[in-house]
């Protein structure tokens, strides 16, 4: 019988390093031309909203995950407070929200996280990145090099079909791992 225990607390304690080695791989994979400028933390509550000012130049991302509730992102160059009826951008999922903001937005740029009212408090960390790739376009007066924009728009889709595919290959290890540890105890 003790034997029996120790295999599951040995399978138990795989899935949780595995879950875990997951995550913190999932959870780093940025391009390379992206510079972390600023994490900022916060929780808002149901229904308010918190605001934020960028004053940095250039192509911005704005990466925010819900670590608690649902907060939704609204960005703006028009107002610092934006809110979801007056914004230029937005992103409103229930996970991770993104957000990118072109170079030649106004700065600064405000930016409104919104608590959703569908939990009482919502906890977020959003990593302010700097972009630098460069996109080349014939409006900008430089040469417009075809071949370098294909190239860059096949590098942006890899990566988020790269995320896609160990995000599913995460599900498929934690289901196959479910699956393993109920056939154990039953």
């Amino acid at each position: 019988m003790a034997a029996y225990f120790k295999r599951i607390l040995v399978i138990l304690l795989v899935f949780q390093g595995l879950l875990i080695a997951v995550a913190l791989n999932v959870e780093e994979d940025v391009p390379e031309e992206w510079i972390l400028l600023l994490v900022v933390q916060g929780q808002i509550g149901a229904g308010n909203y918190s605001y934020l000012r960028l004053n940095h130049e250039g192509k911005i991302v704005l990466q925010m995950k819900s670590l608690k509730g649902d907060a939704d992102l609204y960005v703006s160059d028009v107002t610092l407070h934006p809110s979801f009826d007056d914004y230029e951008l937005q992103s409103v999922t229930c996970g991770q929200d993104v957000v990118f903001v072109p170079a030649n937005f106004r700065r600064p740029v405000g930016i409104g996280i919104y608590g959703h009212p569908s939990h009482l408090e919502s906890e977020f960390e959003m990593k302010v990145y700097y972009d630098r790739t460069v996109v080349y376009s014939p409006f900008d007066g430089g040469s417009y090099n075809p071949e370098k924009m294909n190239a860059y728009q096949k590098q942006f889709h890899s990566t988020e079909d790269e995320s896609q595919d160990e995000e599913s290959v995460f599900w498929t290890i934690l289901i196959g791992i479910l699956k393993l540890i109920l056939e154990i105890l039953f």
